[in-house]
């Protein structure tokens, strides 16, 4: 059994790491892909995991699959495209530490995963059946991921879903509004960031638009990231907020990822039955997601900045992190 199998992007992000001797900006290149990235945390705290999608057969590729074996991620849903080439982001960062991206996918791997080529088996062993918005950008991919999500759905397994917006991978945001929203009627538990509530709802009042998303799709676990501010939540009727760790950010990339991967693991912990949960619950597990998500951004990289399980709760008794056991 696996505790979560996710569907969806694993690509590179080049992250800007200095100048070179000429002035010149360098990346470095990292694992990411926000599915991926989601898996890391869980697997990090325990979690047994498993991935499927695709990547190209380039090196690019060999160090993507060999990232997710690092990371205890079972990587036998990871098929390899022969004509296409693994995708890749170049990350764009701000002096407060948010990013842009800028894709390499006309197309990329990713996009070429084929409803035939998903390892149905994984997600017939998993509790917790986890997808976004990039695999729904274009097809085949889309088609294979919506196959999955229904049968998952059919199989009885929880559905997390995280409507990761990236613009520029769109042809129209009407074309995306839709589409994204078609992927709300199977969700449990959903994670957006405001600006990606304001996309799907037309409305600016978290409050208002949470109430929307309940009313019309049933989703009754519902978190709203806000950044620097921290974390608006609903549950049913009730809604709240937890403010945000104050750290000095370097790299937002992949945050939100270990945000969403903290919560699930405090579901799988503690609750299958969303029903059974509480508000007190709830706050609980969104003051270690604050934490986990603040302390992956004050290192670059998404997977490689993700902290353990120690240094999340010390950070939390303490507000320091602890990098030796890293």
């Amino acid at each position: 059994m696996y505790d979560v199998v996710a569907l969806g992007e694993l690509l590179i992000d080049f992250t800007p790491d200095g100048l070179s001797e000429k002035g010149n900006i360098l990346f470095e290149r990292n694992p990411g892909g926000a599915p991926a990235n989601v898996l890391a945390v869980l697997s990090k705290f325990g979690k047994k995991t498993a991935f499927i999608g695709k990547v190209g057969h380039d090196q690019f590729g060999y160090f993507l699959e060999e990232t997710l074996r690092n990371n205890r991620i079972e990587s036998s849903g990871l098929v390899f495209a022969e004509n296409v080439n693994t995708t890749l982001a170049f990350v764009h960062l701000k002096e407060d530490g948010d990013r842009s991206f800028s894709f390499y996918r006309k197309p990329g791997a990713d996009l070429m995963l084929e409803e035939n080529e998903v390892n149905y088996d994984l997600i017939r062993k998993g509790r917790v059946f986890h997808f976004g918005s990039v695999s729904l950008t274009g097809e085949p991919f889309r088609t294979a991921t919506m196959k999955a999500v229904k049968f998952a759905k059919q199989q009885g397994l929880l559905i997390s879903y995280d409507p990761n917006l990236r613009e520029p991978l769109w042809d129209s945001l009407d074309e995306a509004k839709v589409i994204i929203s078609e992927g709300l009627h199977y969700a449990d538990v959903l994670k957006v960031s405001e600006e990606e509530l304001h996309f799907l709802t037309d409305s600016m009042d978290l409050d208002e638009g949470t109430k929307w998303v309940w009313d019309k799709y049933g989703i009754s676990v519902i978190f709203v990231t806000l950044g620097n501010k921290g974390c608006f939540y609903r549950l049913r009727g009730e809604v709240g907020s937890i403010p945000a760790y104050r750290v000095k950010a370097i790299d937002a990339t992949g945050a939100g990822d270990a945000f969403f991967g903290s919560i699930l693991f405090h579901l799988l912990e503690n609750y299958m039955k969303l029903e059974q949960l509480t508000i007190l619950d709830i706050e609980k597990f969104v003051q270690f997601a604050n934490a986990a998500g603040a302390l992956t951004t004050m290192r670059k990289g998404a997977i490689p900045a993700i902290p353990n399980l120690e240094q999340v709760k010390l950070f939390m008794m303490t507000g320091f992190l602890e990098t030796s056991n890293q």
